[in-house]
């Protein structure tokens, strides 16, 4: 009985302590703050392209929350949307974009220059270069396409003097008269040209042991290379600017310039910076051949490309020369020709 009563006792102390340890952890122990989340401001943006001088309407418009903090002031908040709607676009306004104030204006845009001219990032140029159905991969490459620029040119090996393709051509030198103790008296005449007055050099044949004056069989050979000029590149326009378009009353003649617009492009004009416009410009007077490769617009990663000549192609992809052999295919090639496919044939219609 006693023994029980012990125990009892006991209990009730571990009870209370419990109970006082709880308390004392209640009052003075860390408390958890519950977080209040701030209310938010929603701004204006683009919800589609606005084009330039267009009249903004509240369909045109999306709404952003976000923190007051970081709410600027020439932002247009909810509540403010009659400082908005009715504006005109001072230029175009991609979709996504934030509208602020300076972006927009009361009344007709007056535009200074072209309208696609506020298109040009700052510090950045238009620059137009010749192109066609392969150099913009099968007219894959249009308005706002990413790109890469190639290049491929010809090299010949000229007199540095002359500034002329060699191997020169030769003249010939004879004494007119000979006076005693003065130099003799030389002229040269200049030959007509062709074969026969080509500079050559002097070899020796191995079975003769005998020199012999050998000439070129043909004239030099350009020597071609291709490099990767340009990456990451914005297409402003494919085609001309401006260009109304075409009729569609089969008894209006169209003008030369919407039958040019009509047809296949043949221009295409890239943003830049100027120090590449410059380049371009000598590409395209040097007799450079432009191409273009389309690529991954969200791709900004950038290639360290190594020039393509004649000596990289036989390393690079492991080609090795023919051999000589005693046999070959009939009929001969020269040339390289693609095969004729029906799909190639081109049907001319008869005139009426």
């Amino acid at each position: 009985m006693r023994r029980g009563r012990l125990l009892i006792f006991l209990v009730l102390i571990v009870v209370v302590g419990l109970g006082l340890l709880a308390l004392v952890l209640t009052q003075f122990g860390p408390q958890t703050i519950q977080p209040t989340q701030a209310a938010l401001t929603e701004i204006y943006y683009a919800a589609q392209n606005i084009p330039q001088g267009t009249t903004i309407t509240a369909e045109m418009l999306g709404k952003l929350a976000i923190p007051p903090v970081n709410v600027a002031e020439v932002e247009f908040a909810v509540g403010e949307e009659g400082n908005l709607v009715g504006q005109t676009a001072r230029f175009t306004l991609e979709q996504g974009v934030i509208i602020t104030s300076s972006m927009v204006g009361t009344g007709p845009v007056e535009i200074s220059g072209p309208a696609w001219a506020v298109q040009i990032p700052s510090g950045m140029v238009a620059a137009s270069i010749p192109t066609n159905r392969l150099a913009t991969v099968a007219y894959g490459v249009n308005d706002g396409a990413h790109v890469n620029v190639n290049a491929c040119m010809l090299f010949v090996d000229i007199d540095p003097g002359f500034q002329s393709v060699l191997p020169n051509w030769t003249s010939v030198v004879t004494g007119t008269g000979f006076l005693p103790e003065a130099l003799p008296v030389l002229s040269a005449a200049a030959s007509s040209g062709g074969e026969a007055s080509v500079q050559g050099r002097v070899e020796l044949d191995p079975t003769l042991q005998q020199p012999f004056y050998a000439i070129p069989s043909e004239t030099q050979r350009p020597r071609l290379v291709c490099q990767m000029i340009l990456q990451d590149v914005v297409v402003m326009k494919l085609g001309n600017f401006g260009l109304q378009a075409p009729s569609t009353d089969p008894n209006v003649t169209p003008s030369p310039a919407q039958a040019q617009q009509q047809a296949a492009p043949d221009i295409i004009t890239l943003m830049v910076n100027p120090q590449d416009s410059i380049s371009l410009n000598y590409f395209v007077y040097s007799g450079a051949v432009l191409s273009l490769t389309l690529r991954n617009p969200n791709d900004s990663s950038r290639f360290e490309a190594q020039p393509a000549t004649l000596t990289s192609l036989l390393t690079q992809y492991n080609i090795s020369l023919p051999s000589k052999l005693p046999y070959g295919t009939q009929p001969r090639l020269d040339i390289l020709l693609p095969p004729n496919l029906p799909n190639d044939i081109v049907t001319v219609q008869p005139q009426q």
